[in-house]
């Protein structure tokens, strides 16, 4: 076997067809031994679950080529809990947990060639995802599911380094007090897509959402987690029950305890707080960490000590800690690697 000829250093984040995806169906009450399969296409009844009712779970992880050569996931265990959780809050069948590490492995071993080799920046994005696939007229789960994931090779997230952002304060809502918005269901990011269109059109990278019972108090963005950084080096990200339990959030935090020694704070935070805080960034799969240099807030900037050239050094240190245990560099607490080859 061979890697693909593909131009490692050229990929963006994007969708590019692999050899293989796995299929497994949920039908009479149980789901089957599911198959890898060389189709990508889908065909569904057009009264689909999915298509009437938004009936949809999923999750996102990488496949990554180490320093010694090994093919590894990070914390794939924890991308399975996930979806159950998510799964059961729009009572869709849970697929098992083990059947699904078990199923990132297959789909990653039979693409293996698709995983860009070390050093390239580049990486394999994997996503597992559920759905209501038979047919459903009026308001109730469907009675059929697919649990599928597909990988695509994606290029390094910050091309030419990871320069600061600028988000605004959205005037809308991510997600609905005692709603989904803890839950990694296709209908939350449906939700963002018109305030994220708008941001870019405004000039602006990312929406800051807040709460949606007080505005008041931080949440996350359309697709990350906020992570903040004090004068005294305390790292802070936002406590919420609407807010996404982000896997990258939760490694950051425990790198920043443990690998820097640096005292950590997983809370409400005020948005009064934020012109106290010396760093802030966004953090979520893709990018690891995405710095924020300002904040716009209907005509007031936010901006950071950190500014807007580079990583604050808090941020910075975080970063290259964990994507050290993610590529080989740096030993990796127990049980977060998953070396598939």
């Amino acid at each position: 076997m061979a890697k693909k000829n593909i131009d490692w250093s050229g990929l963006g984040f994007g969708y590019v067809k692999t050899d293989k995806r796995f299929v497994s169906e949920y039908k009479n009450g149980h789901w089957d031994e599911g198959r890898l399969t060389d189709d990508e296409k889908i065909v569904i009844n057009e009264c689909a679950g999915v298509l009437q009712y938004a009936q949809t779970v999923f999750e996102g992880l990488k496949a990554y080529t180490t320093v010694d050569g090994h093919i590894v996931t990070f914390r794939p265990d924890l991308n399975a809990a996930r979806l159950e959780d998510s799964a059961k809050r729009l009572e869709i069948p849970p697929y098992p947990q083990d059947k699904f590490i078990d199923a990132v492995v297959k789909t990653v071993e039979a693409n293996q060639d698709y995983v860009p080799p070390y050093g390239t920046g580049a990486t394999l994005y994997v996503r597992p995802y559920i759905f209501g696939s038979s047919p459903v007229i009026g308001v109730k789960p469907a009675e059929e599911y697919q649990f599928r994931i597909f990988t695509t090779p994606v290029g390094p997230y910050f091309k030419g380094g990871a320069k600061p952002i600028t988000i605004r304060v959205s005037d809308y809502d991510r997600a609905a007090p005692h709603g989904t918005g803890h839950i990694k269901a296709g209908l939350n990011y449906a939700m963002s897509l018109y305030q994220i269109v708008d941001a870019h059109n405004q000039g602006f990278d990312e929406n800051m959402y807040l709460d949606p019972a007080t505005r008041t108090k931080v949440e996350e963005t359309g697709g990350a987690n906020f992570l903040f950084i004090t004068k005294d080096k305390t790292v802070v990200t936002p406590k919420s029950s609407s807010i996404l339990p982000s896997i990258t959030r939760r490694s950051l935090m425990y790198v920043a305890e443990h690998y820097l020694g640096l005292k950590v704070e997983h809370r409400e935070v005020a948005f009064e707080e934020l012109k106290d805080f010396e760093e802030c960034g966004l953090c979520g799969t893709a990018a690891v960490i995405s710095p924020v240099g300002k904040i716009y807030d209907h005509g007031r900037e936010i901006c950071f000590p950190s500014g807007m050239d580079d990583m604050g050094p808090v941020t910075k240190e975080l970063y290259e800690t964990l994507t050290g245990i993610q590529m080989g560099r740096i030993e990796a607490p127990e049980g977060w690697i998953k070396v598939i080859k």
